[in-house]
């Protein structure tokens, strides 16, 4: 099966469509207030409603009080919701809806997935603990022991370096952030672009 694709941190409708048109199966909205990604919810519906069917709308929260996560999904319409922080199992489980956990693979050797087993999917990111990734990091793909579950690599991933992991792990999905951006938040449709080349070519 073809690796799936989730564009993240994505600020602006204008290249919400852009990823749709190249193929993109997912975007990622943050709603961290400290991300320089951070959207509103009026924002985040203008994006929402820019899509074409059938184009998933994840929703990226860390370590935010149920209440948010819960008026923030009903206003927006996520199709999945994506933890980073040190939320519990029982937390993420609580909205009802498909989540995606991020992990943090500083020491690959030492992550426990057993907690997880009813994630939708489990990103595996450089992202220190406490952090929410988009730095632009990776992080020893040869230490990794993919779960047996669904999941996604994340961490560092750009148009130069995708057909590489994809080739070297075979990750069901792809999770891409600064990689394809001109800065922070604003992405580049020919980075977008080579990006998916690179994930069609590999």
């Amino acid at each position: 099966m073809k690796t799936r694709v989730k564009i993240c941190g994505i600020t602006r409708a204008r290249d919400a469509i852009d990823a749709a048109a190249l193929g993109v199966h997912a975007v990622g909205l943050v709603f961290v207030d400290r991300s320089p990604r951070a959207v509103s919810v009026e924002q985040a519906v203008e994006i929402r409603r820019a899509l074409p069917p059938l184009v998933g709308v994840v929703g990226l929260f860390m370590d935010a009080p149920a209440e948010r996560v819960e008026s923030v999904s009903r206003a927006v319409g996520l199709n999945w919701l994506q933890f980073h922080g040190g939320e519990s199992p029982e937390y993420c489980r609580a909205f009802g809806r498909p989540y995606i956990k991020a992990l943090p693979m500083a020491s690959p050797a030492m992550v426990d997935y057993s907690p997880w087993s009813d994630a939708a999917a489990l990103l595996l990111d450089a992202h220190a603990p406490g952090a929410m990734g988009g730095s632009g990091e990776s992080f020893d793909w040869a230490a990794i022991k993919a779960p047996e579950q669904s999941w996604m690599l994340a961490g560092g991933l750009d148009p130069d370096n995708v057909g590489r992991a994809i080739r070297m792990l075979n990750p069901p999905a792809v999770d891409v952030s600064s990689g394809v951006e001109s800065a922070p938040g604003i992405k580049d449709y020919n980075l977008m672009k080579r990006f998916m080349e690179g994930i069609r070519h590999d």
